[in-house]
């Protein structure tokens, strides 16, 4: 897609009256009884797609999967340890031979909290990213339908009053339910007070091309048809969004702020000056590049970024090594992005990562290109997950917990973003999160 027809639609944005899928209203209506928070600023980071322990956080490389000695650190940006020295299939060049470069001089494990054995609440990617939002175990949570419990974003909005452009799910795609997480179903919070949801690989990606492809400089009173169709996508389009009748909108302000990031994000796509990581050849990594442009622009109170890279272990155990460790260049990158590029979040923001799922111990039947076996994620290994968190409030270089006694649950991850922006006990006193949840600062 040339510069050209990027500045067209650029153009055709500012003219019509676009807006992004759910922006929602501000307005305060409670006061929190939550008390200060220690940070200003949540990035979390939904580590996604079913990731193994044995090849993340244990760093096992091949020795658990594949009849294979060979061990080692793919994850060097979030933790301490040596990567491997044969058989390097990870990385860039032909074969991936070429490991990417580390981008961070400390790793995040050194400079916050690592639990190192920690629960998920489902064996599957929807009930798992569910768990991590709404801090429920979502066991009667169906497939394709808006989350039944408040999420974060629901919680943040009501009890803190924080104002829509100031909240945000970054989804790397509109698959799988994923935009249906920006807010719930609760007859207590819902979409007034969820979050706006950016898919860029889809508004910036084919599909956004064949709904904007066509797009021109158009009058705003007399050629409003096409602006309107563009709107359209933009908005509702997405074919799995369950679009909500009431509660939709957002401030002229904030609605002016948008069309005015959006045009500059048609003009710096077409530049090829997004944000991106120094290696950007997966979806994940063009996700995290948006996100960057997110956080510089509006500098929300949270932001939650979706990555889904790893699934491809399913049939893949040597693609899955690689999106293992684009992940941690995607983390990496996110994190320095902060420190050196946003400076009004520079000391006053945390940054969270947590799978939502872990994968089998045991192999499926399938062969990759090297003849690796690959893994699904439907047994008892596929419960173990790590997590880790930095930045402000966090103490520095703790580890906690091993697989004889694991301590934490993704369901902890409501609580524990609540305490960081201080309306944790608003959370504990709705009710709705899984018995037995509390914030990991409690579990520490």
């Amino acid at each position: 897609m040339d510069r050209r027809r990027f500045i067209q639609r650029a153009g055709a944005a500012a003219a019509g009256s676009l807006v992004f899928p759910y922006i929602l209203p501000t307005g305060r209506l409670f006061a929190s009884s939550g008390g200060g928070g220690v940070a200003q600023h949540v990035v979390f980071v939904l580590f996604a797609g079913g990731v193994r322990q044995q090849e993340s956080i244990l760093q096992r490389y091949l020795a658990d999967s594949q009849n294979d000695p060979n061990e080692g650190n793919v994850m060097y940006n979030m933790f301490d340890g040596a990567p491997p020295v044969e058989k390097i299939v990870y990385g860039t060049g032909l074969g991936g031979i070429s490991p990417i470069p580390s981008i961070l001089g400390q790793s995040l494990a050194s400079q916050g909290t690592v639990f190192r054995e920690m629960r998920a609440a489902s064996t599957g990617h929807y009930g798992g990213l569910n768990s991590l939002l709404q801090g429920t175990t979502a066991a009667t949570q169906g497939l394709q339908q808006k989350p039944i419990n408040p999420t974060l974003f629901e919680y943040l909005r009501r009890h803190m009053g924080v104002a829509a452009s100031k909240t945000w799910f970054v989804g790397n795609s509109i698959g799988g339910g994923v935009p249906l997480l920006n807010h719930s179903i609760h007859p207590n919070y819902g979409a007034r007070y969820g979050a706006n949801f950016f898919a860029p690989n889809v508004t910036f990606g084919p599909l956004g091309d064949q709904y904007l492809g066509d797009a021109k400089v158009y009058h705003p009173e007399d050629q409003l048809p096409p602006v309107y169709e563009m709107q359209q996508f933009l908005n509702n389009s997405f074919e799995r969004v369950v679009n909500t009748a009431t509660g939709i909108g957002n401030t002229p302000e904030e609605k002016q702020d948008i069309k005015a990031f959006m045009v500059e994000m048609f003009n710096k796509t077409a530049n090829g000056t997004i944000a991106h990581p120094p290696v950007n050849d997966s979806g994940d990594l063009s996700t995290v590049g948006y996100a960057c442009e997110v956080l510089k622009w509006f500098r929300p109170t949270l932001t939650v970024v979706n990555l889904s890279g790893v699934d491809g272990c399913h049939s893949s155990f040597t693609g899955y090594l690689g999106a293992l460790h684009r992940a941690d260049h995607a983390v990496g990158h996110l994190w320095n992005f902060i420190q050196t590029q946003v400076p009004e979040m520079t000391g006053n923001t945390t940054i969270i990562a947590v799978p939502e799922c872990g994968r089998n111990g045991e192999p499926n039947a399938i062969l990759d290109q090297n003849d690796w076996v690959s893994f699904d994620h439907s047994d008892a290994n596929a419960l173990r997950v790590f997590g880790m968190m930095a930045g402000a409030g966090v103490e520095a270089g703790l580890m906690v917990g091993n697989e004889d006694n694991p301590i934490g649950l993704v369901t902890d991850l409501v609580p524990t973003v609540a305490e960081l922006l201080g309306f944790k006990q608003d959370v504990l006193g709705a009710g709705l999160i899984a018995p037995g949840s509390m914030s990991l600062f409690d579990r520490i």
